[in-house]
């Protein structure tokens, strides 16, 4: 088969290998008269990628091409796509030149007012295949890719570069045993000019560091990156799930299913510190680092025993002792039950019935406690929706505007809250979602990326919320911020203001 490159072709695929030209839309089949793509490997929000054969070759071998496609426009969107696509070749051409684990360029060419450029096909499984086929990875196998993988990392920062980008999904395995580095579309030099210059905020959410969130990457940015990746690697779980977003602090040793050496946490702890200098500053030094002798002391997982107690909040397992007979666990208890917090949830399990159900307006919740007790969760979106448009005034006009958030009543905000903490085990809520949108520095697309209500570049419908209590921590309540007023980052960040300001 033969795959039409033209982004608009109704049938890309309708072609015989031997094709010249689309069938369908007549556009030219082969790139620079030599590459021609057979298979569509991935698509997003700047450009598509697709597994070709190069004709000029007799192996005719297999190769990597990248279509410049932004799905954002604008002309300054497109000038910094175009800048960035470029700058990827650069650097390929600079680096994978030199180095076994870094991908090839082959060519960089524009072609009917499309950008392409070709790579060397690296035959193997990322990293989030690998760990989805053969599951979580041990200390041994950390230690291991860290030692493989840090020596790439010496070798493109000794050329002024920081990638920018590093995550499970850009490292490939392959057939050999041997990682590889791939997708350099974010990467930046690391000149002393370049570093004091705040540039664009760009990588992936939740294994970016802070100051690169804020465009001010250095090369441990890419230490921390790395870092967050092994985290991912040891308990097969998203970062944003491993990060206390309540307290601000790292919380992965709690899904470890595997014993780790203290030794090997203390390294993983200094590579995702949140503060620069406190960061290993060298790929070297953390190479260094490495070369502990056997654990001394192990970090074991939790067992659950007669002496046990789940947190009803989190779902951790704690010694039920530790905190006087409280019911949860030492963090969800700094958070909800701590004397300096405003919101405070009866010392009651989740499956019993808060008292207080306080409305500045006089509306009665126990329809929505009612839905949340019973697990509905759609409807008790829809309830919260309701209820608010009643408290606001805004029944009519069945949507909440600006003036409606600011001076919607504490009161009420901090009954929803409540009820929708209490049942959801401290999952769903509206102070569970302002502290994701402080975590990701108000960034409103990370905040879609993170609470799952985006796909790619766009938002998702209603039919595709998770009306479930398995759904990522901050997806619900979903009507009142993407129906309830308009999707974007002004509502989100009215919301946020507001629970601040009424000390949600």
């Amino acid at each position: 088969m033969s795959y039409c490159l033209n982004p608009n072709c109704p049938k890309p695929t309708a072609n015989h290998p031997n094709n010249k030209f689309c069938t369908t839309c007549g556009s030219k089949l082969l790139l620079a008269e030599r590459y021609r793509a057979i298979k569509l490997l991935g698509q997003g929000g700047f450009g598509r990628t697709f597994l070709a054969i190069d004709e000029y070759k007799p192996s005719q071998r297999h190769c990597v091409v990248k279509q410049l496609l932004p799905q954002a426009q604008g002309t300054n969107t497109l000038n910094k796509a175009s800048e960035l696509f470029k700058l990827e070749a650069e650097r390929l051409d600079e680096l994978g030149h030199n180095h076994p684990q870094i991908p090839e360029l082959l060519a960089y060419f524009t072609q009917e007012s499309q950008q392409y450029l070709v790579q060397e096909f690296i035959d193997g499984q990322n990293l989030v295949e690998e760990v989805t086929n053969n599951g979580a990875y041990s200390e041994k196998q950390v230690i291991a890719l860290l030692r493989n993988l840090l020596p790439v990392l010496q070798f493109v920062h000794s050329k002024q570069v920081i990638h920018r980008d590093i995550k499970p999904e850009n490292i490939i395995r392959r057939r050999d045993g041997e990682l590889v580095l791939v997708d350099f579309g974010a990467s930046k030099t690391a000149t002393r000019t370049a570093l004091t210059v705040t540039g664009t905020a760009i990588g992936t959410a939740g294994y970016t560091a802070p100051e690169q969130a804020l465009g001010k990457a250095t090369v441990s940015s890419d230490i921390y990156s790395l870092g967050v990746t092994c985290l991912y690697l040891l308990t097969k779980v998203e970062p944003f799930e491993l990060f206390d977003v309540i307290e601000g602090e790292w919380v992965w040793r709690d899904y470890l299913s595997t014993q780790l050496s203290s030794n090997l946490g203390q390294v993983l702890d200094k590579m995702i510190s949140s503060a620069v200098k406190r960061r290993y500053q060298s790929a070297t030094e953390l190479l260094q680092a490495l070369n502990f002798e056997e654990p001394q002391k192990q970090v074991k997982v939790p067992v659950p025993t007669r002496n046990q107690i789940k947190c009803p909040f989190c779902s951790y397992t704690f010694d039920g002792t530790s905190l006087s007979g409280e019911i949860a666990c030492y963090r969800c208890y700094k958070h909800f039950y701590a004397p300096q917090k405003q919101v405070k949830v009866p010392l009651s399990t989740s499956n019993q019935t808060p008292d207080n159900l306080s409305s500045q307006k006089g509306i009665y919740y126990t329809k929505l406690r009612d839905f949340l007790k019973a697990g509905q969760w759609k409807e008790a979106d829809k309830e919260t929706f309701a209820v608010m448009l009643t408290v606001a005034g805004r029944k009519k006009d069945g949507w909440l505007d600006n003036q409606s958030i600011e001076n919607f009543p504490c009161t009420d905000l901090h009954t929803i809250d409540q009820l929708w903490i209490t049942y959801s085990n401290g999952r769903f809520g509206f102070s569970v979602q302002k502290c994701i949108w402080e975590r990701v520095r108000k960034n409103y697309h990370n905040f879609g990326e993170v609470v799952k209500w985006t796909k790619g570049s766009k938002w998702i419908a209603y039919s595709e919320v998770t009306f479930d209590a398995t759904a990522p921590r901050g997806h619900l309540p979903w009507f009142v911020i993407v129906k309830g007023g308009w999707v974007g980052s002004e509502v989100i960040s009215s919301l946020a203001s507001r629970f601040i300001q009424c000390k949600i």
